[in-house]
């Protein structure tokens, strides 16, 4: 799963996901993106599980390129712990993703088999998306 090597603080404030998404909104590599219209977390294990699935219905080929990265830890605290002792340890880490982002590009394969994969991927995300395809 994806995960930075190394981050100057190994903890993050939550912050907030007012707006649309500035950077990333357009198609950059491939012919076929999947884009997200909701605001919210992706984690790193939902990105691999799209990524799997994409790969897996176009049988490896054409080229994939996923446009998230997940660079924010996420801390908890352990189970039954009492009010206090400060803030809980790194457990995982999210792509913040905002309405507009593209997720996922592909290229080199036929539009309806990148439609069909990008749907089957669009099942593993926590937000709503649409399938874009470049207009020639």
């Amino acid at each position: 799963m994806l995960s930075p090597r190394r981050t100057k603080f190994r903890k993050q404030q939550r912050g907030r996901m007012k707006g649309k998404a500035l950077r990333g909104n357009t198609m950059a590599f491939g012919d076929f993106a999947l884009q997200a219209l909701e605001p919210c977390w992706i984690t790193s294990r939902q990105v691999e599980a799209g990524r799997r699935a994409m790969t897996r219905y176009a049988k490896r080929g054409g080229k994939l390129w996923i446009r998230v990265f997940p660079d924010k830890p996420v801390t908890m605290r352990a189970a039954d712990t009492r009010m206090g002792s400060g803030k809980g340890s790194p457990e995982y880490w999210v792509a913040v993703v905002k309405p507009g982002k593209i997720l996922y590009e592909m290229r080199g394969v036929p539009e309806s088999v990148a439609r069909a994969a990008m749907r089957i991927a669009s099942y593993k995300m926590p937000v709503k998306t649409q399938f874009i395809a470049r207009s020639v």
